[in-house]
This record gives C-alpha cells, structure tokens and sequence, in this order.
C-alpha cells in the first residue's frame, strides 16, 4: 500500500514554516525529520506514525483512534499509529505534529 498523498501534502504545509524540516521515503511512507530526527511519518498502512514522550504514552493512548505502533511483532517505545480518522482535521493533524515536534525537541536537547 501507498501512503496517502494528500496526508502527506497536509503535513508539508502544517511543518512548511521549519526550513530544518526534511523528508524521507521510510517504512513504506514518507517521514518528516527535523535535523535528522524523525518527527512523525505518513504510513504506507494509513494514518500517521507519531513520536512521543514515552511518560505520555498512556495519556495519548486514550485519545480514540490511537494505538500503540507495532513493527515486527513488537510495541516500539515512544511512538503512536494515530489512524487517518483522527487527523481528518486541520486542528486534529496540527495537535499530533505538536506532539512530534515537543518528543523530537526533547531527544535533541538531551
């Protein structure tokens, strides 16, 4: 499956504004990094794979149409598949990069 196109249009316009932004064809989809970190990805099985701070995990869990992500079998520590559902929105797509671009800053001020 290709990832959704018009998704991954959004999700340029919502990090246009970063000039560190780049991205990457990765996992079957198209990744959004900021100085190498991956921040959050189109899916090539839909809807968004997102970075998050791993002490929020359960809190962002609650929110419907959230799921652990799961890749090969195994529950990846401080990421979320967010389904294309929940995004369908402006404001919906703009809280989830948020989510991205705090977890990512984080990692990098470490």
């Amino acid at each position: 499956m290709t990832y959704d196109r018009e998704l991954a249009d959004r999700l340029r316009a919502e990090l246009s504004a970063d000039p560190r932004v780049t991205e990457q064809a990765m996992f079957g989809g198209l990744a959004f990094l900021v100085e190498g970190a991956m921040v959050v990805a189109v899916s090539g099985r839909g809807g968004l794979m997102v970075r998050c701070d791993p002490a929020r995990a359960e809190e962002l869990l609650a929110a419907e149409g959230v799921c652990p992500m799961v890749m090969r079998g195994r529950e990846l520590d401080g990421w979320l598949r967010v389904s294309p559902a929940a995004v369908d929105d402006d404001a919906a797509l703009r809280h989830w990069v948020g989510i991205g671009q705090d977890a990512t800053r984080r990692l990098q001020d470490r």
